[in-house]
């Protein structure tokens, strides 16, 4: 619907802080499907809508406040955050945890 390509793109190559940053920023920038960075609406705001569903739906009546909902919402920014973290170090980490293996036979 937004036109929003919403797969991960690995840096892989750069300094930790640089890779870092750019990780972090995928959660606020994306590109489109015509490759042009944009805002990255699908998961900002896919990501609040699904936060109102669940609170509103799922979590007692006491809780159901904005105050909650906007926890639930920034909650699952941060885990979507830390995995794309995961999906650009990944790989790094593999590869140095498959040489001790190795080292160690």
């Amino acid at each position: 619907m937004l036109h929003q390509d919403p797969r991960y793109f690995q840096m892989g190559k750069g300094g930790f802080t640089h890779r870092t940053g750019y990780a972090v920023s995928r959660m606020f920038v994306t590109r489109s499907d015509s490759g042009h960075r944009q805002f990255n609406f699908s998961e900002v705001f896919g990501s609040g809508i699904a936060a109102a569903i669940s609170t509103y739906s799922y979590h007692p009546q006491g809780d159901r406040t904005v105050s909650n909902t906007a926890k639930v919402w920034w909650t699952q920014v941060g885990y979507d955050t830390f995995t794309v973290f995961l999906k650009e170090f990944w790989p790094d980490i593999s590869r140095k945890l498959t040489r001790k293996k190795q080292a160690a036979r």
